[in-house]
Order: structure tokens, then sequence, then C-alpha cells
């Protein structure tokens, strides 16, 4: 059913002996371990390519527009950021077919970018959950799998094509390009291009928002398929590129009159993939990467690299009711900045080996249990030191943080009834000091003071996360409630006072309820979507002049940090009209909230008082519909906020103009009407 695939344990509670028929050919009918974890599971959620393409998803918050738990702030491409339960994504472990996503370029941009039309499946983990989810995964985790030449291909074709052209009203078009096809019976190889050309959209009043024109660039080719019956290798390469003119705050308005800064992003990235199959002891998958990305411009012409590179080594076995899951994995990330015609005045290195084992056992039929552990070794160093402006180190000696922590898990679901499912979990994650924002790790020089990037006191964020879920599904009707508190211990921030410019600075606080049904009746599909989370910090004593309890958070006082978000409901239908025409609508209603804000300002001087920030109640209507018109032609035609809502997305930066007049996040596009046709040949 769709807008059900909770990825959680009912489904194949009273099947263990499912855990052992995965196959190595990469198809639909694959099965993985991942999809039935029972800790974190409590919101889970995968999407599917056939809901981005409802949508003709041209970024980010499209691709989640439909989940009430997932958001995405920015507005701008280049600067959106993808929050779980209100944490940024910086508290995730996000990766593109195995490959980790890592670390902030600029901190007023996001680290996420992909191209929609590439996606095959996204599986969405709320939370800290099991140990198999990959290091510093202390909000939860985002999986993104690309397309295969085998997912285009038709069981009777050896070749193929795809020519797709689209247009948006407000204000872009789009073309891209596929060829794929079958080199062996087993073998496929899939090439992809597109090309995005998009001006400044409007607001939901009409006006323009200056600074959102890019040109992307995306170019794809992927190798899979079988090299003997029982192993499946995969080769892929990816390169993105993106061109515009931004402001030096890409996430903030741009003000009339402001300047604008030709600036350019790029990511390359290289995926191998490995899986052997081999008997009920012995599924043995492996992945290996390496990412660079980048961004250049600003008003200082800065450049910003980032080299990430890593592998996931890991086996499953099953022995009756049980099925375990053991592995290793390592990263390493290395970031340098400077000028863009200069050389590299600053850079910093870290890497984190893990050591981690899962386990699934079937107590009874109705009882699913799941426990893991996990051991990760974290190292940083701030590796060159030279600042030109004052013409000294920044420090004597490197500074660095190494350290290592051990985490567990345990979850179990258990099924009351045919119909109704009890979860219920316990998790911990870890993670240590990460590669610092390639534009600020050259402000770490205070006035000409030796100050360490982190003190002999500074230890590494661990975060305790708890949930229950209730879920109900029978007589096509699937509901699920699920309640959750997570709290990170000992955030890592910068910008305070402290024996270094990182400091823990407290304890960080997500924790909420949301429920999800879905019922299907005939030929339509209903769905609803309600979450209200409450993220808060508990400062550490001392940390401001004035005690306080608890901070809420928001984008512009804890970038970096997370985002308080009102409550948000989402209401949908999809039918299928005759085998050809599918039509649905989809509405997201956001509540208001007021928070005090500017914590910091105050202690600073820099404001008289606290600052009560408002974000507006919001209301998006969107409509989409599909039409077959032959076997090798479709069109599509979606029309995203319908109603030309004027709103700023809560998970975008607040409105502060009232005391700063450049703070302000910026609007949300207006009314876009999107049209697309697709040529398959």
């Amino acid at each position: 059913m769709k807008k059900l695939v909770f990825a959680g344990a009912v489904y194949t509670l009273a099947s263990p002996v499912l855990f052992a028929q995965t196959t190595p050919d990469n198809s639909e009918d694959s099965t993985s371990i991942e999809h039935i974890a029972v800790v974190g599971a409590a919101t889970n959620l995968s999407i599917t390519a056939e809901d981005i393409a409802q949508f003709q998803a041209n970024d980010l918050a499209d691709v989640f527009r439909e989940s009430p738990s997932v958001s995405v702030g920015g507005s701008v491409g280049v600067a959106q950021k993808i929050y779980i339960r209100g944490l940024e994504d910086a508290y995730l472990n996000v990766t593109v077919d195995g490959a980790q996503q890592t670390s902030t370029l600029f901190h007023h941009i996001g680290r996420v970018t992909l191209d929609p039309d590439l996606l095959k499946q996204i599986d969405v983990q709320a939370g800290a959950g099991e140990a198999t989810s990959g290091p510093g995964a202390i909000g939860g985790s985002i999986r993104f799998k690309t397309k295969d030449a085998q997912d285009l291909l038709d069981d009777d074709e050896q070749f193929g094509g795809r020519l797709k052209a689209s247009y948006f009203s407000n204000d872009a078009t789009r073309y891209s390009g596929s060829l794929y096809g079958q080199v062996t019976d087993t073998w496929g190889v899939l090439g992809y291009y597109s090309t995005i050309d998009r001006d400044n959209f409007e607001d939901g009043d009409g006006n323009e928002v200056l600074g959102t024109a890019a040109d992307q660039d995306m170019l794809f080719v992927k190798a899979s398929g079988n090299i003997t019956e029982n192993q499946y290798l995969s080769l892929s390469v990816e390169q993105r590129d993106e061109e515009g003119a931004f402001s030096a705050h890409p996430n903030w308005v741009v003000l009339e009159g402001a300047a604008l800064y030709p600036s350019e992003a790029e990511r390359d990235t290289y995926v191998a993939n490995y899986r052997f199959d081999h008997s009920a002891m012995v599924f043995l998958e492996a992945t290996a990467y390496q990412t660079t990305s980048s961004f250049r411009g600003g008003r200082f012409d800065w450049l910003s690299d980032i080299d990430t590179y890593g592998f996931d080594v890991r086996n499953t076995s099953e022995i009756t009711n049980h099925v375990f899951t053991y592995g290793i994995d390592y990263r390493s990330d290395e970031v340098e900045s400077g000028p863009g015609t200069g050389a590299v005045e600053n850079a910093e290195e870290g890497s984190v080996l893990g050591i981690y084992a899962q386990a699934h056992s079937n107590i009874t039929p109705e009882l699913l249990l799941s426990y893991g552990v996990r051991f990760d070794d974290f190292d940083f160093q701030q590796r060159i030191l030279l600042d030109d402006y004052y013409g000294t180190p920044v420090t004597d000696e490197p500074a660095g943080l190494d350290d290592n922590e051990l985490s567990f898990n345990l979850g179990l679901a258990y099924q009351l009834s045919e119909a109704w499912t009890l979860g219920v979990g316990y998790a911990e994650a870890a993670r240590g000091k990460q590669i610092g924002d390639g534009f600020t790790i050259d402000s770490y020089l205070y006035d000409g003071e030796d100050i360490p990037v982190v003190g002999d006191d500074v230890v590494p964020e661990t975060v305790t996360n708890i949930e229950a879920s209730l879920e109900y599904s029978a007589n096509n009707l699937n509901a699920k409630l699920s309640a959750y508190e997570s709290t990170i211990d000992d955030v890592l921030f910068s910008g305070y006072a402290g024996n270094s410019v990182y400091n823990n600075i407290g304890d960080l606080e997500s924790s909420g309820v949301e429920f999800n049904l879905g019922y299907r009746w005939d030929s339509v599909d209903v769905y609803f979507g309600y979450s209200s989370v409450d993220v808060e910090l508990s400062p550490r004593e001392g940390l401001y002049t004035v005690p306080y309890s608890t901070i809420d958070i928001n984008g512009y006082e804890f970038v970096g940090l997370g985002n308080s978000r009102g409550d948000t409901w989402v209401l949908g239908a999809d039918y299928t009209v005759t085998a050809d025409i599918s039509v649905g609508i989809n509405v997201t209603m956001v509540d208001d909230i007021n928070i005090d804000t500017l914590h910091q300002a105050l202690d600073n001087g820099w404001t008289d008082s606290l600052y009560n920030l408002n974000k507006a109640d919001y209301t998006v209507v969107d409509i989409y519909g599909e039409w077959e018109i032959t076997n090798a032609l479709r069109a599509n035609l979606a029309v995203t906020n319908l109603f030309d809502e004027a709103y700023i997305d809560h998970s975008s930066v607040g409105d502060y103009s009232e005391v700063f007049p450049s703070v302000v996040g910026p609007q949300e596009a207006g009314r876009d009407i999107r049209i697309s046709l697709t040529y398959d040949f």
C-alpha cells in the first residue's frame, strides 16, 4: 500500500527464513536485513521512484514533501538542509549507494545534493537505531539508492533509452537523457545526463526571490550485474556541478540591492558495491567509495574542498531463528580551504573506525527481538595551521581529539494479534568531533590568541533514543502511532566561551509523537500523517551569564544542530482513474509557533533582550497526474503550491529582521506548474 512502507519488523515477524533469501541479482525481490530493523523503526519510512516521479521532484524538498517527520529548509537548492525530528542532517548518516555524504563545505549551504530522477528508493531511519546504521548516526540515517540498467529495461529488452523534457512555470527547464542496456546476459550499463536551467523564482506574493537562479549539470554512469551465479558487482561514478550567483549567506533572503557573488558547487562520487551469496552462513556485502566536493564563492572568493573515502564490509549469517550481521566500516574526511586563487591556508582531517554486530531473533512466532553493539574509534586533527592574515600559526601544536565509544541497542516487535503489533526500542550512538566548515575554520584565531580547536576536556557526543509504537494493519487499513525521546549528551558546538573553539555546550533533546494512517479503497489510496516534535537544549552550567533551564533550538542561533517546527499535518489521496491515468492531491499544514531566541547575542551585548521568534502557520496544496499516452510516451502534470501560499518554511532560517535586518529566511516558491514528457525507446 502506498505511503505505508514503514520498514518495521511486522512484515517479516513470523518468517525468519526470509532473511536468508537474498539474491545477488539486485532485483526488486531482493531483501535486506536493513529493511526489517526493529530498533529505530518507530517512524521509519521508504520513498520509491514512483513517489518521486509523481511530483516531478526538482529538489530535496519535493522528495520529502509527503512525510510529516522529515522536512527540508533553505528554499534555494544549494542551501537546502534535511531535518529529521527537528535535527539537522549533520546528525544523520547519509549515504548514496553506501557512500557516506559527510561534513559541511559552508554552513550557509546544504551538504546533500542529488538528482531525484536517479533515485530508485530512499530509506529513512528516524533517530539512533541499529548498529548497522553506520558511524555518527545519532539522529538517524537516510539511505539513497540509485537506479541501474535492470530497473529501466523491460524483461524482453536488451537496450533502451529515455528522453525527458520538463517545464516549470516558476521558473525553470530541465532536460535529461538515459541510455541503458544489457552488455551480457547478466551485466548492464546505465548512462544518464541531465541539465537544469533555473531562473529566480517568485514567491506566493509574486515577488522575485533573488539569488535563487542556478544551472545544474549531472552525469551518472553505473555498471552492474552478476559476475558469477552468486556474486554481484556494481560500479558507479556521479559528477554534479551547480553554478549561480548567490548571496554571502545563501540560506538568508537577498535584500534589494545586496551583492550576489558567482559561486560553484561540485561533487564527484565513486562507488563500488559487491555481494557474495554463498550460503545461509555467508552473505557478504562490501562497499568502497570516494567523494570529493567543493564550493567556491562568497564575498571573498573562498574555496573549500572536502575529500572523503571509506568502506563497509559486513556478513550476514542465519542460524535457525536467528540472523546475525557483523562487520567493520571506516571513513576518512579531510577539508581544506583558502582563497580561490591562492594557497591552502587551513585544513582539518578526521576518521572513524567502527566494528559492529546486530542480531534479529524470532523468540516466538509473535516476538522478534533485535539487539546489537557498536564500537567506534574517532580521530580528529587540525593539520595545516597557516593564517596569512595574522602571519602566525593558529596554534603552536596541531589540535586533536582521539576517543572511542561503545554503543548498544535493544528492541522488540510483538504481534499482539493478527492485526496489532507493538514495537519498543532503545538505542545508543556516538559521534566524535567532525571536520569543520571549510568557510569558517580560518576563524579559529580569536584576536591573535592561541586557542586550540578542541581542548583536553572535550568529549564525544553520545545519544540515547527511546521509542515505542503501536501499529494496526488489516482490511486495507494501516495505522501507526509512535512516541520517542532522544537525548544527545555533551553537544559539540563553536562560538561559546571555553577552553577551546569547540566545547560541549549541554544536552539536546528531541521528543515527540507521530501518527500515520493509510487506507486503500478500490482504486483510491488515502493517507494521513501528523508529527509534533520539541527540540530543546539544556545548556551546561555557566554557558550563559543568565541561567536557562531549556532553550528552543532555531536554525540561525544553532546552525548545524537543528530547527524548531510547528506541528505538521499531511493529508493526501491517489486515484487510479484507468490503467493509463492516475491523479492525486497532497496537503501539508504547519501550525504556528513562538520561541525565545538570540540567547548568545544577548550575552554578547548585541541585543538588549531575547527575541521572540514567530513562525507563522501555512497550508500548501499540491496536485499531480500522470497519463501513459502510449507504451513509449508518458506525460506528467504537477502543480505545487496550488493556491500561491506565501511563507517561510519552518525548517528554514526564521525572520529576525526586527533585530538584524538581513537575517531572514527566504520565502518558498509560489505556484509552480510542472509539465514533463518522457519518451522511452
